[in-house]
């Protein structure tokens, strides 16, 4: 039985374990395959570019104080986050890309941006 390319069906030559005719068609056939694992990554990545444009809407200066509420209006989910950071005062920030929030009480959330300090040494 005579081989044919995976992409294209055109008849090929050579190894017996070879699936595609070259490297055009071996990349074709592989961007073209879902994968069943992009679907998830792709809705959470959504969610996570959403709330960092909500944090940078809702605190342009890079600091600010706002009810949760609002976030919660704007649409925010405050499940997804990138990284967490804690202060020497066991803050615990957590960060969408960055942009970070720290619950203050119940109702407010201070809004801050990422600073050089905070990284990890």
């Amino acid at each position: 039985m005579k081989q044919v390319c995976k992409c294209c069906g055109q008849p090929m030559v050579g190894r017996s374990d070879k699936q595609f005719c070259n490297s055009q068609c071996k990349s074709a056939y592989h961007n073209s395959t879902p994968k069943h694992s992009e679907g998830f990554i792709k809705s959470v990545n959504k969610i996570l570019r959403k709330n960092r444009s909500i944090l940078r809407f809702a605190s342009p200066e890079g600091k600010t104080t706002v009810k949760r509420d609002y976030l919660l209006k704007l649409g925010f989910n405050f499940d997804y986050f990138t990284n967490v950071f804690v202060t020497n005062q066991n803050n615990t920030y957590r960060y969408c890309y960055e942009y970070g929030y720290l619950p203050v009480d119940q109702q407010k959330v201070l809004i801050v941006k990422w600073q050089p300090y905070m990284e990890r040494k």
